[in-house]
């Protein structure tokens, strides 16, 4: 690892920290922002902007602590969770590998479908066999490529994106667009639309657990990177609040080109991707197709990558720390790599046309146990005896009250049976 000799940031040094916090916001995009995001604003218009802006700014603290637990430390967070209790540890473990299994299926179905929706005849393959070549070669890419590949790659997917999608906003601001005849609004404040706005924040602007994920590949950055404290903040900082605003770009996305025109919007995540295409092309032109579909592939083919390579470092730190062994191979995780990918696959397979079903479960499950792990998180922290900023110690502690009290009144509506 590099000596972290260098103490004064400068604009170059931010610089050259940037990485991890890309990497969090590629992990980010694909299912809550793509898909969630867009559909918000698809079905609702503006009024889940409140909804979408509150979860940015509650989660902001707790995302944040992953990375200053690791500036301040050295350690990544799953070291922190081992040393406040085994338990913290294995319930983590088991959560992580959870979400790590769904996750990769989600996504990879995801990316195959837009694949799909660019090659009608996909050359005679259904969305499992693309969703199974999709994996296979992104496992290789890592097991080839490494950090140092991922660290690059996201960089460049994330600036296309945007780019694509701030020109599609624009664009359908200044067009003139007219609402079906017998379109009606729909209010989102209702319990029948609990489970989606719960969904909706799960993954906003990305699973609780990209923080334990954010501070390894912070470890692993600074094994080719000397930066200090500051500059991990700035990397975070570009990171999180880049997704927070794409989130709220492809909200407009779905509330200025699909909001009202009279087409059902698709549910079922893979469904809708073609939805998703449609809206650039109606706003960039049919020119624009082919590029976005290339585009968007890139972005949740980014994901994919970044959900397998992430989950599986930090199943593998959680076990290494379970078994008391001083430090993680390169044929261990390998091995998480692998498993992963298979992992993924096998619920492809076996709930083939239910991993939407799997994917929104996996979405309000992250939501649930968000309020646990940001206290976890914050409890760290606090531990270390540095004095929070006030400002954000204040918003810590609303965070939690709002995590606990939205995971709350989910909990009693479904045990009430209010919600199905």
């Amino acid at each position: 690892m590099v000596e972290q000799t260098q103490s004064t940031s400068t604009w170059k040094t931010k610089l050259r920290a940037l990485g991890p916090g890309i990497l969090m916001a590629s992990a980010a995009v694909g299912g809550s922002h793509i898909v969630s995001s867009t559909q918000a604003g698809a079905k609702f218009g503006w009024q889940l902007a409140i909804l979408v802006l509150l979860i940015n700014v509650f989660k902001y603290p707790f995302f944040r602590f992953g990375s200053q637990y690791t500036a301040e430390t050295g350690k990544n967070l799953v070291e922190g969770y081992a040393e406040k209790g085994k338990l913290y540890l294995i319930v983590y473990f088991i959560l992580n590998i959870f979400s790590a299994v769904i996750n990769t299926a989600g996504v990879g179905i995801l990316c195959a479908a837009i694949v799909a929706s660019a090659v009608p005849s996909s050359w005679g393959l259904g969305i499992n066999q693309l969703t199974t070549i999709i994996i296979v070669i992104i496992w290789g890419m890592l097991l080839l490529g490494g950090y140092r590949f991922l660290d690059g790659l996201s960089k460049w997917i994330m600036s296309a994106l945007t780019i694509a999608t701030v020109l599609a906003v624009v664009i359908a601001l200044f067009k003139h667009r007219e609402y079906a005849p017998d379109f009606e609004a729909v209010s989102p404040w209702t319990i029948a639309s609990l489970p989606f706005l719960i969904s909706l924040m799960g993954w906003m602007p990305a699973p609780i657990e990209i923080s334990t994920i954010n501070s390894l590949w912070s470890v692993e950055k600074r094994k080719t990177v000397d930066f200090n404290e500051e500059d991990a903040m700035f990397d975070f900082n570009v990171g999180y609040i880049g997704t927070a605003i794409l989130a709220f770009i492809f909200l407009a996305l779905g509330a200025l080109i699909q909001y009202g025109n009279g087409e059902a919007v698709q549910s079922a995540s893979a469904a809708y991707i073609s939805q998703f295409v449609q809206m650039y092309a109606s706003s960039l032109g049919a020119w624009a197709k082919p590029l976005i579909t290339f585009i968007a592939f890139l972005c949740i083919f980014g994901t994919v990558i970044t959900v397998i390579d992430g989950y599986s470092r930090a199943n593998d730190e959680a076990l290494r720390l379970l078994f008391n062994k001083e430090k993680t191979t390169k044929i261990s995780l390998t091995i998480w790599m692998s498993l992963t990918s298979i992992a993924g696959l096998l619920i492809v397979y076996l709930f083939s046309g239910q991993v939407a079903q799997m994917l929104q479960f996996a979405m309000i499950g992250s939501f649930i146990t968000t309020p646990f792990f940001a206290y976890l998180n914050y409890s760290l922290v606090n531990s270390q005896g540095k004095k929070l900023p006030g400002w954000l110690n204040g918003l810590s502690i609303a965070g939690l009250i709002y995590l606990f009290g939205f995971a709350i009144v989910f909990i009693a509506a479904w045990l009430t049976g209010n919600i199905g």
